[in-house]
């Protein structure tokens, strides 16, 4: 065994603060703006915020849009739904526009 002699009294201490800056340091990173790994709360912008993808259908609810959603996905085309400002809304790319219209119009 070892023996540590006049440095013994010294190792509980530094540990216990090396301990607490560890912590500390944990703490600063996980309380921190914008560097958290976990991903914020989703926010509604407008209709027009969502790039190339065009409304195709503005249901009053939430439940009537992923219905409207999963039709449109059923016939083989991809459809978001995205909740604007303005309501929901179902959006798919330009390309598909008119044959998700002609779809949903059925």
């Amino acid at each position: 065994m070892t023996s540590w002699g006049s440095y013994s009294i010294l190792f509980g201490p530094l540990v216990a603060f090396l301990v607490v800056g560890v912590l500390a340091l944990l703490l600063r990173w996980g309380w921190s703006r914008g560097s958290s790994v976990v991903a914020g709360r989703a926010r509604s912008g407008a209709p027009t915020d969502y790039g190339l993808l065009v409304a195709v259908a503005e249901p009053a609810t939430f439940i009537e849009a992923e219905a409207l959603r999963l039709r449109l996905e059923q016939e083989g085309l991809r459809a978001t739904l995205a909740p604007t400002t303005d309501g929901p809304r179902v959006l798919v790319f330009p390309r598909d526009e008119l044959v998700a219209r002609s779809i949903l119009s059925r």
